[in-house]
């Protein structure tokens, strides 16, 4: 019965309220496009990140921000259990960074062309020069001193269980020398999984791992780079 009432606030209370909340974040991001990478409009995406799991009561842990040094490039990589995933890093990752999505994102109705506005990346994974271009993009982003995020699998588990990564990251941290910070995400698949419409209540943990130096990590030696990575992320999860 308790869920049944949790369900029936979702729809009547906590989506319209989150409607709303997007639509003027969206707008406020289209409105501020020569602001894009300013901290006031880093902070009202973030309030709108935080307000969906507000609007839900869903209890976030975060640890290891201490691993994050100010004002320093990144190429953050998380597992990827849930669209919650995308609110829970956007609200408590304390950078200002773009994300690295998928390229169906850009028909969200108004959200997909502020994110785009707000130079986020969209990357065609079925496209492979498509995919070049995006992370060429990417790199000039970072040079200019903003972090990036990826889900390196790619697209969500279907269950629970984390999946293959690919290389894109890779390639800027890489191509740039710039060190990768693995975080680790748990809770989210129970929360919301890919098959399911509504949100069970569930706590969410969140650890930020210590970065990978790629110094000393060539081209040849990606797939081990690739493998230590998905390795520290699943250590945290495992922590969790």
């Amino acid at each position: 019965m308790r869920q049944f009432f949790y369900i029936l606030y979702q729809y009547l209370v906590a989506l319209p309220v989150f409607v709303v909340l997007t639509i003027f974040t969206a707008l406020t991001t289209l409105a501020a496009i020569p602001w894009k990478n300013a901290e006031w409009l880093h902070k009202i995406q973030q309030f709108w990140a935080r307000s969906f799991c507000r609007l839900l009561f869903l209890p976030i842990t975060v640890e290891g921000l201490e691993n994050i040094e100010p004002h320093k490039s990144y190429v953050f990589v998380s597992n990827h259990q849930s669209m919650v995933d995308v609110f829970v890093i956007y609200g408590w990752l304390p950078v200002i960074f773009k994300w690295i999505m998928k390229k169906e994102l850009r028909k969200v109705p108004l959200v997909g062309t502020a994110c785009k506005a707000a130079g986020h990346i969209y990357i065609d994974r079925r496209n492979k020069v498509a995919s070049v271009r995006s992370i060429e993009e990417a790199e000039r982003i970072v040079r200019n001193g903003v972090c990036v995020v990826i889900f390196p699998e790619g697209t969500r588990t279907r269950t629970g269980e984390i999946g293959r990564f690919k290389r894109g990251a890779f390639s800027i941290a890489t191509d740039l020398h710039l060190p990768i910070i693995p975080i680790s995400l748990s809770g989210c698949y129970e929360v919301m999984p890919r098959t399911r419409f509504y949100a069970k209540h569930h706590a969410i943990k969140m650890t930020v791992g210590k970065p990978i130096d790629t110094d000393s990590y060539t081209e040849e030696d990606r797939n081990i780079l690739i493998e230590e990575t998905r390795q520290k992320v699943l250590d945290g999860i495992a922590a969790n």
